[in-house]
């Protein structure tokens, strides 16, 4: 199983989003006991303050395990420095894509600042990650017009839509090429119909481990056994859970 969205603790960062302070050794042991052979790991303190020591700290953290630990850096798009850091982030650093949370940092998907970074992106043969499905600058929609712009660019909608876009994200998913979908957050019976009707080498898994206020991730790992609960056939699981994480990550 390949889990598509975690994050690093909270280490120098005070949020809502903040929970336990764990160490890598910690994380990879909730994964051990979660059935997760492998995770895409996200900054957590880069969507509050994307300055490159998060991406430092990030590297370091995924760097301790790397065959089991994937990492997604961030930048602000309207930092003057912000294609330099993209490219040392996915040259230097070896961190596999890129993570934007909009509707935390603070811009539109469609400002053409986002261009020259996606196109470093794409030269290192990386994949792009987006926080989605909370309006105004985090719709489907707003991303699904990113990935049309930059169509040899993997481009990831992190949470599926959540409670409210689900249904938005499963219609981008199915008209636009290099998008694909993260189920993250998105509630079961959502969860269900886009399986059905998504193209399914495009649907991705993700627990958000690393925001819990335990170092053991409990909620993550229930999120693991809720797909029991899906409904869903065995090749529709392993299309999610292994097949399509381990295509875009280049482990097929």
């Amino acid at each position: 199983m390949i889990d598509f969205h975690t994050h690093t603790p909270a280490w120098n960062t005070i949020s809502w989003l903040g929970g336990a302070t764990f160490g890598v050794d910690e994380f990879v042991g909730f994964m051990d006991a979660s059935g997760i052979d492998r995770a895409v790991v996200l900054s957590h303190d880069g969507l509050f303050n994307p300055k490159p020591e998060a991406n430092d700290e990030l590297a370091a953290f995924v760097r301790a395990y790397p065959d089991r630990l994937a990492g997604f850096g961030t930048v602000t798009p309207r930092d003057p420095d912000a294609v330099a850091e993209t490219e040392r982030m996915v040259g230097e650093l070896g961190l596999k894509g890129m993570k934007l949370h909009p509707w935390l940092q603070g811009f539109s998907m469609h400002e053409p600042a986002l261009d020259p970074i996606c196109e470093v992106v794409t030269g290192a043969g990386g994949i792009l990650l987006s926080h989605d499905g909370t309006p105004p600058y985090s719709t489907p929609s707003q991303i699904a017009a990113l990935a049309r712009r930059h169509p040899r660019l993997p481009v990831v909608l992190g949470h599926g839509g959540l409670h409210d876009l689900w249904r938005e994200a499963l219609a981008m998913t199915q008209e636009t090429p290099n998008l694909y979908l993260c189920i993250c957050g998105t509630p079961p019976y959502a969860a269900r119909t886009i399986l059905a009707e998504a193209p399914r080498e495009k649907v991705l898994f993700g627990t958000d481990a690393g925001l819990s206020d335990k170092a053991s991730q409990d909620y993550a790992a229930a999120r693991v056994r809720e797909i029991d609960g899906w409904g869903i056939t065995a090749e529709q699981r392993h299309a999610m859970l292994v097949e399509n994480p381990a295509r875009l990550l280049g482990a097929a």
